[in-house]
């Protein structure tokens, strides 16, 4: 007799939810797992046209208004550095990015991966401050 396990629930955790955790999230989302993705800065923030002018965008804001807004400011500038084709692949696996401290209620996670140790300790603090 065959046993089967539960299946766990994943999350991964990067900064602005799109560019780790959104990778991963996409790559175990086609193996099949129970997956979700956050970030935990205060806003969304991509690459811009140099280092002091990120693009910003409150979390919440579908992946699709971003790729818009950056088609309609720079499209070579975004496709060469990637932030088109990233922000395609998320819109193919949620519709915005999700901030951890509003949405850590959506546990309990099985599974908790950060890509940061910054990240790791916000989500330490978050979860220490729910006990």
């Amino acid at each position: 007799m065959k046993h089967k396990s539960p299946k766990l629930r994943h999350t991964m955790v990067c900064t602005s939810n799109q560019n780790r955790s959104m990778e991963a999230h996409s790559l175990l989302q086609r193996h099949g797992f129970d997956v979700s993705s956050y970030g935990t800065g205060v806003r969304v923030k991509l690459a811009g046209p140099s280092y002091r002018e990120p693009n910003v965008y409150e979390f919440g804001t579908p992946y699709h208004k971003m790729y818009d807004d950056l088609l309609r400011k720079n499209p070579e500038l975004y496709k060469r550095n990637g932030i088109l084709p990233m922000l395609k692949r998320n819109m193919s696996v949620k519709l915005a990015p999700q901030c951890w401290q509003d949405n850590a209620a959506d546990g309990p996670f099985d599974v908790v991966l950060s890509f940061k140790d910054r990240v790791s300790d916000v989500i330490i603090d978050v979860c220490n401050s729910e006990l």
